[in-house]
C-alpha cells in the first residue's frame, strides 16, 4: 500500500532502523498510521486548522505536529481536508451489501456510516407471507436467498458478510404493519396496535434505531396519526428516532409537516423528516413556511430535524402514479386492477391528474425495469416512450408496470433550484442521500439510478458549499458529520477528536464534486481522495482497496 513520504521522514526511518541492529531491538513505530500536512474541519462547523493526525488501530490517538513520530504507513495530506467520514442519514442500502460488500458508490463519495431502513420499509421484521415474497424477488434480482425473519438475523448476516462500512438502520413502519395486519387500507384494532408495539419494542432490542415511516406508500399510507403516536412512544422510551417520509410532499405537505411535528410532540419523540421538499411548481412557495414551522419547533424544544439531497428530481415508484386505494393489498391484486376495466377510468383520471401537477409527462423519466425487453425504455421520458409507441402515458405507464410486475422506478423533475438551496442551507437540515450503495459494475450496475446513489456528498461540497458558497466548507462537513451523529446518538463518531473511531475523508476541496448525472449516473465522483474506516484505509488515491472494515452500529451498543 503506497504512501507519500518526505526525504527527513525517510532518513529517520533509516536512522531508526539501523539504531535497531546496532541494539538487537527492534523497532515499532508509534503509529500505525499518520496523516501530515492536511488542514482539519473537524466536523463542530469551526474552521479549518492545519494539525497531524496519528491513529492506532480502529482510534484516532493524537492529533498534534506529529512531524517526528513514525508510522507504518504516512498519508500526505498537502492540498487536502481532512475530515470526519460522511454519514448519510437517509439510504435505503440493505440486501445490496450482500450483493457487493464494497458500497462502492458510497465509499467513493467518503460515506462511512449508512443509515437505512428509511421511509416505512425494512427487510424485516418479516412474517412467513413476506418472508417468502422478498426471499422469490431478492433470488430473481440477485440471485440469493435470504435466511432472516427478524432485526437480529438480518444483522447478523450482515456482520458475517464483512463489509466497507459502518451501517445503522431503523424498522419500517409499512413492514410492522404488513406484518400484522398485512397490506390493506384496515385501521389497527387494539389487539394488532399492541402486537406492533411488541415487535418495534423487540426489534430495537435488538439493534434497530428506532421508527421510519413511509406515509405516501402503502401500506404504511393507511395508518392513522393516533397510531402512528403511539409507536413512536416505543421508540421515545428506548431512545430512538421517528424518521418520516411525511403523508405528502405536494399539495398537501403543509399539513403533513403539521402531521410530523405533532407526532413528535405528543410521543416525546426525536423526529427526522426525511428528504424535506415541496414538489411540483404550485407548491413551491410553501417551502418558506415550511422551514419556517420547522425552526418554530426546533425554537420551542422540539428535538425536530430535516434532511436533504442537493437535486431538483426525486427518485422512487412508477406506481406512486396511481391511487392509494389501487396499491393496496398484494402485488397481483394491485396489477388486477389495472386490468379491470371497472377501475381503470378511475385510476387514468388520477394519474393523468398527477402529471399535469409536476408539470407534463415529459417531467418523468423511466430509472430501472426488470425484464431485458423493457430496458430499452431506461432514461427515456414517458411522453417520449409513449410517443415512440404511438399510445398515450397512461397507457404506456399501465402496460409496463404489468409487464413489469409493477417493478419499475422513475425519476420525476419536481423541485425548484432556489428552494433547495434554501433548504440545504437551513440550519437544521443535514445532508442525506436517498440512495442506495450499488456500483458500476456487477448486479448492482443496472439501469440508470438517481445519480445522488453516486454523488450526493461531492456536489454538497463541491457545487453548494465551493461554487455557490451558500454556506462554508466546515458548515457543509458539519452537516454531513456530527449533526447526524448527533442526532442518532453515535457514540464516538462524526468529529476528528482524539478517541474517536477512525472514520476519515481526506478530499480536495478545489477540485471535489459528483460525476454522475441522470443519463450517465454510475460515475464515481472526483476530488475524494482516501477514506478511512475504522482505522483501515478504504479508498486510497480515489480507487477501493479492498478493505472491509465496516461495523454494524446496534442501538444501545455504538
Amino acid at each position: 500500500m503506497k504512501a507519500k513520504i518526505t526525504r527527513r521522514e525517510f532518513n529517520l526511518t533509516i536512522a531508526a532502523g539501523t539504531l535497531g541492529l546496532i541494539t538487537g531491538c527492534s523497532i515499532k513505530n508509534k503509529f500505525d498510521i499518520i496523516i501530515k500536512n492536511g488542514q482539519v474541519i473537524d466536523g463542530t462547523g469551526a474552521p479549518a486548522y492545519k494539525k497531524d493526525i496519528g491513529l492506532i488501530g480502529n482510534k484516532i490517538t493524537a492529533i498534534d505536529d506529529l512531524q517526528n513520530s513514525t508510522a507504518d504507513i504516512v498519508i500526505d495530506g498537502e492540498g487536502l481536508v481532512v475530515s470526519p467520514g460522511f454519514i448519510d442519514i437517509h439510504t435505503h442500502t440493505g440486501i445490496h451489501l450482500m450483493v457487493n460488500s464494497n458500497a462502492e458508490s458510497k465509499i467513493h463519495q467518503g460515506v462511512t456510516t449508512e443509515v437505512s431502513g428509511n421511509c416505512g420499509s425494512s427487510p424485516f421484521p418479516l412474517n412467513e407471507i413476506d418472508f417468502q415474497e422478498l426471499d422469490r424477488n431478492t433470488f430473481e434480482e440477485y440471485g440469493i436467498h435470504i435466511d432472516w425473519k427478524d432485526t437480529d438475523g438480518f444483522l447478523r448476516t450482515l456482520e458475517d458478510q464483512k463489509v466497507s462500512i459502518n451501517y445503522v438502520t431503523f424498522t419500517g413502519h409499512g413492514t410492522i404493519r404488513s406484518h400484522v395486519i398485512g397490506k390493506n387500507d384496515i385501521q389497527a384494532t387494539p389487539e394488532q396496535l399492541k402486537e406492533m408495539k411488541a415487535l418495534l419494542e423487540r426489534s430495537m432490542a435488538e439493534g434497530s434505531f428506532g421508527l421510519s415511516s413511509g406515509l405516501e406508500y402503502a401500506p404504511g399510507s393507511y395508518a392513522s396519526t393516533a397510531e402512528l403516536i403511539e409507536l413512536s412512544k416505543v421508540v421515545s422510551k428506548n431512545g430512538g428516532i421517528y424518521a418520516t417520509h411525511i403523508r405528502s410532499e405536494d399539495d398537501q405537505v403543509e399539513e403533513a409537516i403539521q402531521e410530523a411535528l405533532r407526532i413528535c410532540k405528543e410521543a416525546e419523540v426525536s423526529t427526522q423528516i426525511s428528504h424535506l421538499k415541496a414538489c411540483n411548481q404550485a407548491n413551491w412557495h410553501k417551502i418558506d413556511h415550511v422551514l419556517e414551522m420547522i425552526h418554530d419547533a426546533a425554537a420551542s424544544g422540539m428535538p425536530v430535524k430535516a434532511d436533504r439531497y442537493p437535486y431538483i428530481a426525486y427518485g422512487t415508484g412508477l406506481s406512486m402514479f396511481l391511487p392509494l386505494w389501487s396499491r393496496q393489498g398484494s402485488k397481483e391484486e394491485i396489477l388486477s386492477r389495472l386490468q379491470d376495466d371497472s377501475m381503470v377510468t378511475k385510476i387514468r383520471d388520477y394519474a393523468e391528474n398527477k402529471g399535469q401537477d409536476i408539470g407534463g409527462w415529459d417531467r418523468v423519466v423511466i430509472g430501472s425495469c426488470f425484464s431485458e425487453k423493457n430496458k430499452i425504455w431506461e432514461g427515456k421520458s414517458i411522453d417520449a416512450c409513449a410517443l415512440e409507441l404511438n399510445t398515450t402515458p397512461f397507457e404506456f405507464i399501465r402496460n409496463i408496470l404489468l409487464e413489469e410486475q409493477n417493478r419499475v422506478s422513475i425519476i420525476g423533475f419536481a423541485m425548484d433550484e432556489d428552494n433547495l438551496k434554501k433548504v440545504l442551507s437551513s440550519p437544521h437540515v443535514m445532508v442525506g442521500s436517498d440512495g442506495t450503495a450499488v456500483a458500476p459494475y456487477g448486479k448492482l450496475s443496472e439501469g440508470k439510478p438517481h445519480p445522488r446513489f453516486y454523488g450526493t456528498f461531492p456536489r454538497v461540497l463541491g457545487k453548494y458549499a465551493r461554487e455557490d458558497n451558500i454556506f462554508d466548507l466546515a458548515t457543509a462537513v458539519y452537516k454531513m458529520t456530527q449533526m447526524p451523529a448527533t442526532k442518532l446518538g453515535l457514540e464516538k463518531r462524526g468529529l476528528i477528536a482524539s478517541d474517536y473511531y477512525a472514520d476519515i475523508v481526506l478530499f480536495n476541496p478545489e477540485t471535489v464534486i459528483d460525476n454522475a448525472s441522470f443519463s450517465d449516473p454510475h460515475q464515481f465522483p472526483t476530488g475524494i481522495e482516501y477514506v478511512i474506516v475504522n482505522g483501515r484505509i478504504t479508498i486510497e488515491k480515489g480507487k477501493h482497496t479492498g478493505a472491509q472494515a465496516g461495523t454494524v452500529l446496534r442501538h444501545h451498543s455504538t
